[in-house]
């Protein structure tokens, strides 16, 4: 039997160690704490992240635990309109065969944690950090902190954003500083006046700012998480901040998002940080997951999402002896990089959706107003209706109540209809559209 080392106790890791198991090998998950957890609020998991749930045996425990989302909701965080409201009822679910639902990350990491403890072919290591590898021959050596070492056939580092393996197999240095800072706090429901319980997600969008909320745990509490671009100087997290400090950043909002936010007594902060996307993720019997692989912005909503989808394309790819892991690991590079560089680069292009000003909000609530459920849909399409986790362009579910246009024009950001494309063929790189902004299309180097 062969064995995997996986880095990294979180999400990501745990889906990997699940999925490489199942095609019978034995696996050894290192965390570095003394204890498997998970630290956070929500999750939300669009279709995509739950069918990577699906193959891993484990959505119909998701489901029990999550709350189904009725829409997402954007609404103009200054004057307080309601925008636009993509719905995620009948007609989405039929589209993309399973429903978009959010869940507290403790829980769903719960769930994860109890199928690798169920599992008689992973091993959990607490308390065993991975700061570094080493090649030998057939086999690759795993350095753990204090000075001690596990022989293994392969090591997947699925160790988060400050990847030790990741150090050593890209070399690229610390995480980018976005100058974007979130706050986090969760409100129990029975606290939230009824007028403002909504089973959506709800952005409200505002000038170099935005400010998101959703229920989570069954519904029973409601998640908070307005962010700010405020340049901050260094890199923190978790850390705690005083409630007039928070109230202050966002009182350009209006009245009603104001009532929301007055409903935290605790808020902790975040500096969101991500990495370039790059070409290469694997070496020889290594290879890179989740955030250690392509960390990227929340703003697409899909970082737990791409680590399950990475979790499944690299088991399913792992059906095979010791002396083939190093190509299946570069397989699973190849069919991961174009999809996950897309989400990327999705995430950072949608904060001049949120944290659109004066002129250039005007005309994102004017474009995002004309938009039938039709558009919403297939604006997400290519990402919500992935089944295909290894194709690098995956089919698109047509709308079941309206037939596919072959003239529709993918765009990285989503589908300008055939009028839309033909308003902004030969605009310059820059130019602002419903996604983000015009640009080349971003290859990983």
């Amino acid at each position: 039997m062969t064995t995997v080392v996986v880095a990294g106790g979180g999400i990501g890791g745990l889906a990997a160690a699940l999925s490489v198991s199942s095609q019978g090998h034995r696996v050894v998950l290192c965390e570095r704490n003394r204890e498997f957890a998970e630290l956070g609020a929500g999750i939300q998991l669009a279709p995509n992240g739950m069918h990577a749930l699906d193959r891993l045996g484990l959505a119909g425990a998701v489901r029990r635990i999550a709350v189904p989302v009725r829409e997402l909701r954007f609404m103009d965080g200054v004057s307080g309109e309601h925008v636009v409201s993509m719905s995620l009822g009948e007609r989405y679910r039929a589209r993309f065969r399973n429903a978009y639902v959010v869940v507290h990350r403790g829980e769903l990491h719960r769930l994860l944690l109890r199928a690798c403890k169920d599992s008689d072919r992973i091993e959990l290591r607490p308390s065993s950090e991975v700061v570094g590898y080493e090649h030998a021959g057939q086999a690759v050596r795993v350095l753990l902190s204090g000075g001690r070492t596990l022989t293994a056939d392969a090591l997947v580092g699925a160790d988060g954003l400050h990847s030790a393996v990741r150090a050593r197999l890209v070399g690229d240095g610390s995480p980018r500083n976005a100058g974007i800072t979130v706050y986090r706090s969760i409100v129990p429901m029975d606290r939230v006046p009824p007028d403002l319980r909504h089973r959506s997600v709800t952005w409200w969008a505002g000038p170099g700012r935005h400010f998101v909320h959703y229920p989570i745990a069954g519904g029973r509490s409601l998640n908070l998480a307005p962010s700010v671009e405020n340049r901050p100087a260094e890199i923190f997290s978790g850390v705690p901040v005083a409630v007039p400090e928070v109230r202050e950043q966002f009182d350009v909002l209006c009245d009603t998002a104001q009532r929301l936010l007055e409903l935290a007594t605790e808020w902790k902060a975040w500096v969101l940080v991500d990495r370039d996307p790059v070409d290469t993720w694997t070496e020889d019997r290594v290879a890179l997951l989740g955030d250690a692989a392509h960390p990227m912005l929340h703003y697409a909503a899909q970082g737990a999402c791409m680590a399950l989808e990475d979790a499944v394309v690299l088991g399913d790819l792992l059906d095979c002896t010791s002396a083939e892991l190093g190509a299946r690991l570069r397989r699973y590079n190849a069919a991961r990089r174009e999809r996950t560089a897309r989400v990327h680069r999705l995430a950072r292009d949608s904060i001049g959706l949120w944290h659109a000003a004066g002129t250039a909000a005007v005309a994102r609530d004017k474009a995002l107003t004309a938009m039938s459920l039709t558009d919403l849909h297939d604006h997400v399409a290519w990402l919500h209706g992935a089944r295909d986790f290894a194709a690098p362009d995956p089919a698109v579910p047509p709308d079941p109540a309206v037939p596919s246009d072959p003239a529709d024009t993918y765009t990285l950001a989503g589908v300008l209809d055939a009028a839309g494309a033909g308003d902004l063929r030969g605009a310059a790189p820059g130019a602002y559209t419903l996604g983000g902004y015009l640009a080349p299309p971003e290859r990983p180097r």
